[in-house]
């Protein structure tokens, strides 16, 4: 796995800790979206299509280090919008780096030229670079042309001056693994640390619905690409670990765990998770953890959970699971997830559908007679 030795002990620890405590519920990454306007107008996300007085709002540097505090998760995640047009964006990466977390900056690079000056190169920070896909499936998906260029040249630069570069590839419908194997090359080449690697999730914020891929289709393509992966010569460098991208292969049933990656924003903390939109906001992490109806949501409980598969939810989970099965995350490390053979059962489906609309419209327990 790409992510570094002390990074691994550090988060480790944080989870041991939690265990031994007997704490249930905890976060591992915190999302924090100090805004929402972006430079770009991606077609799997619906950021900017808030009002102009949304877009204009910001997390002020006090406001970003409370959520940092209130939370405790060991890493913090900053996404957007695009965070660096953040005018305070590198006092707030300093106030996290103070804290000793470890921060991973999402940015589609367009201006990281232009403010890397203002960072300092460390272990607890990582530029996030945004890219799905070469040149032209990124570009595509960014709706401009020339992006895909640029966040090359923006991953050099960062490279060359000692920072740590990871890339956020999101994948879509249509992508064959071949293309997708060859862009897991170049990042390798390029001597990017690891690459984020998650279908997309149809989210209700996202103008376009018809680029996302289903659960089944999501299974069969990771198998592919892994099984190409087993036969290159260099190995690629993932920044997950070795259990989640078992589940993508379709070799585990697991479970989300939306708690284990919150979600600030300028809204307040967003419930369950930052895919689901008009599912409400908590006031404060505590109020978050607390008075969220977790049991309503994930695969088999929620009809928009359906075809999810995103790290955010499923990345905590298998953590957890690599604690209970550490022999088995190591094989899987060593030699890939399987790619062949049965694919694990899916969960059991625990909602009624309405059959007209295809709505939930109750709650069963597990083990009732249900539909889906």
């Amino acid at each position: 796995m790409g992510i570094p030795f002390v990074q691994q002990y550090r988060v480790g620890k944080y989870i041991l800790g939690q265990k031994i405590r007997g704490v249930k519920r905890y976060p591992v990454v915190l999302m924090l979206e100090p805004l929402f306007r972006c430079n770009l107008a991606c077609a799997g996300c619906g950021k900017i299509d808030h009002p102009d007085e949304i877009l204009n709002q910001r997390l002020s540097v006090e406001e970003s280090l409370a959520a940092v505090d209130e939370c405790g998760a060991p890493i913090v995640s900053i996404p957007g919008g695009e965070p660096l047009i953040h005018k305070e964006i590198h006092k707030i990466v300093e106030g996290i780096i103070e804290r000793k977390k470890f921060v991973y900056l999402c940015t589609n690079a367009l201006l990281l030229p232009k403010h890397i000056h203002k960072f300092e190169p460390s272990p607890y920070l990582t530029f996030s670079i945004h890219l799905d896909g070469n040149r032209e499936r990124h570009d595509a998906s960014v709706c401009q042309e020339g992006v895909f260029d640029k966040a090359i040249a923006a991953i050099k630069l960062a490279l060359e001056k000692g920072f740590r570069v990871t890339t956020n590839y999101t994948l879509f419908q249509g992508e064959p693994a071949e293309e997708i194997a060859e862009f897991l090359d170049m990042c390798t080449e390029l001597g990017v640390e690891g690459v984020t690697i998650s279908p997309g999730y149809n989210y209700e914020a996202a103008p376009s619905q018809d680029i996302f891929l289903r659960r089944s289709a999501s299974k069969r393509l990771f198998r592919e690409i892994f099984k190409l992966g087993k036969k290159r010569k260099v190995k690629w460098r993932f920044n997950q670990s070795s259990m989640f991208l078992d589940y993508l292969a379709g070799n585990q049933s697991y479970q989300c765990t939306p708690w284990g990656n919150p979600t600030r924003s300028i809204f307040g903390w967003q419930k369950p998770c930052y895919l689901l939109a008009g599912e409400g906001y908590a006031s404060s992490f505590k109020e978050l953890m607390e008075e969220t109806e977790w049991e309503n949501y994930g695969y088999g409980r929620n009809p928009k959970c359906a075809d999810c598969m995103v790290h955010c939810g499923y990345e905590p989970t298998a953590i957890d699971d690599t604690f209970a099965r550490p022999f088995t995350a190591m094989k899987v490390a060593l030699f890939g997830p399987r790619t062949d053979g049965p694919m694990a059962p899916e969960l059991p489906i625990s909602y009624k559908e309405n059959e007209q609309t295809g709505q939930a419209v109750k709650f069963v327990a597990p083990g009732e007679e249900s539909t889906s």
